[in-house]
């Protein structure tokens, strides 16, 4: 009878916990955990997937971007803004790079570098951002996409925190349009 023995066992265990969809699971868990609340579990979770998916892939890799732009998600709620800024600059570089610079993923790491400026108070940067990430989505999505949405409010509620409350309802007004047309 031809048992494999433990350690042959535990080799093609080791193979699968660096499979890029254990970085997936592990991702997808964080997201999970945060949701909930159970901070202290979530930056592990993602530390364990940025090895996995990096040693995987290569650093360079849109699965990277992702993760690190979870990452930075929660530096950003944990008020570690420079860590934020430091990943989601990296991300947005690796999206640029891997995908090209009108890609949906750029607009989401651009999107979410402007919210971190706008919690900072960086207004001038953050509109900027918004901005490019606007008509990237509106491009390569479409002018009624949710995430065109997304951008409007953020943009909007930038506006209000700078005294521009007449763009700010015209673009209320477009984002509210765009999700009734999208239930």
């Amino acid at each position: 009878e031809n048992k494999p023995g433990a350690g042959s066992l535990i080799a093609a265990n080791y193979m699968y916990v660096k499979h890029p969809h254990v970085a997936a699971s592990l991702n997808n868990l964080a997201l999970v955990y945060e949701a909930q609340g159970q901070c202290s579990e979530v930056e592990p979770l993602y530390k364990r997937a940025l090895v996995i998916v990096e040693k995987a892939l290569g650093p360079n890799h849109p699965h990277v971007a992702t993760t690190l732009n979870n990452l930075a998600g929660l530096y950003q709620a944990q008020g570690k803004y420079a860590d934020a800024e430091t990943l989601y600059k990296r991300s947005l570089a690796i999206s640029e790079k891997a995908l090209g610079p009108d890609h949906p993923q750029v607009a989401t790491s651009l999107n979410n570098l402007a919210v971190l400026y706008e919690v900072q108070g960086k207004y001038a940067e953050a509109e900027l951002l918004y901005k490019r990430a606007l008509a990237i989505r509106e491009k390569a999505l479409g002018p009624d996409h949710p995430q065109v949405a997304t951008t409007l409010e953020n943009m909007a509620e930038l506006y209000e925190k700078t005294g521009r409350n007449d763009e700010a309802k015209r673009l209320e007004a477009r984002a509210k349009a765009i999700r009734s047309r999208n239930q």
